[in-house]
This record gives structure tokens, sequence and C-alpha cells, in this order.
């Protein structure tokens, strides 16, 4: 039994542990670079940060080639495109009612010295062929990927007028023409004679 006068020996190991993982993982934290920049050790592809937060934050990419992906944490990755790649990123949002937001948008990644508009998670930006809010209208605009793929094209080779196309037809609230297979043909033999 021990002396109530005596002072008692308390034991701060798992404490002292506790402040070594978290110094251990503060130092990890500032070697991984968490806002990635589409510069950044002379790269030129245009950067698009994923997040993914079970039913809470969703960012994905529906087409694209990917040229570089890089896992930033266990919600976050980078993807980069090279220039002149077209990809669709989509965003969604919800809160304990149900969604927030819901956005797709098609863009066009940019080279060095080309024009662009700014866009959240794209660094630098891109040429936004298309940009559709709202659920209802963004899921008509998968449907209509959809729809060229089943065409038998690969949605990121589709023609960007298409995607312009397709915005301003859900905008005025009428539905897109279909990209067909002649019309890719035609896109293609416009693209040689431009060069």
């Amino acid at each position: 039994m021990s002396d109530p006068a005596r002072p008692q020996r308390i034991d701060f190991s798992g404490f002292e542990a506790a402040l070594r993982r978290q110094a251990m993982e503060r130092a990890q934290a500032a070697r991984t670079p968490t806002v990635p920049t589409a510069l950044a050790a002379g790269s030129r592809l245009t950067e698009v940060e994923l997040n993914w937060i079970e039913k809470k934050l969703e960012h994905w990419i529906r087409f694209g080639r990917v040229a570089q992906e890089r896992i930033v944490t266990r919600r976050t990755r980078v993807m980069g495109f090279r220039p002149g790649a077209i990809f669709a990123f989509v965003r969604w949002a919800s809160n304990d009612f149900g969604t927030i937001s819901s956005r797709i948008d098609v863009v066009r990644a940019v080279g060095d010295g080309e024009a662009y508009t700014t866009l959240p998670f794209v660094r630098p930006g891109g040429d936004i062929l298309l940009h559709i809010e709202g659920w209802p209208k963004v899921a008509q605009v998968l449907a209509t990927i959809d729809a060229v793929e089943l065409a038998g094209v690969d949605p990121c080779n589709a023609a960007p007028d298409h995607w312009r196309h397709v915005h301003n037809r859900i905008a005025a609230g009428q539905q897109p023409r279909p990209y067909t297979r002649e019309r890719h043909r035609a896109w293609l033999k416009r693209r040689e004679i431009e060069g």
C-alpha cells in the first residue's frame, strides 16, 4: 500500500510516444506538397485535384487520358493531362439534407502561352468547352457522354465543338443532337485539313 503523503510517480511513456508520433506525422506532411501546381518541376501538365469524402464531397474524372497520377492523401489524388487533352471533371457535394451542388465541366488542357479560364481544382485552368450545374442537367450530360461511347467514339476524341453544342442546347433547355460516327469522321477530316 502506498503512503498518501508521498507523491505518486506518473508514467508519461505513452504520452511521449504520442508526441513523437505527432512530430513524425507533421514532418511527413511538411515533406508532402498539399497544394499541387501545374508548373511544379517544369511540368506542362494541367493538374486536376480529386477529392473523395464518401457521401459528402466527391470529385471524379468521367473521361480523359490521364498522363500522370499522384496520390496526395487517402482522399486526395492529382491527375495530370497533357496540352490538348479533353477531359470531363465532375464535382458533387452534399450535406445532411441532400445534394447541395453538382457540376460537370468538359475541359481542354492548355499549353504554355495559351489563354485559359480558371476553374476550381484545375491548375492552371483550361479551355472550358462545357459547364453545367444542377443534378438533372448533369445527369443529361452524363447520358450524352454514354451515347457518344455507344456510338463507338471515345469521348475525349470527340470534336470540341460537340461539347460546346451540348452546353448550349442543355442551357437552353433543349435536347442536344447525337454525336454519330459520320460526324466524328467529318471532325477527323477537318482536323487533317487544318493540320
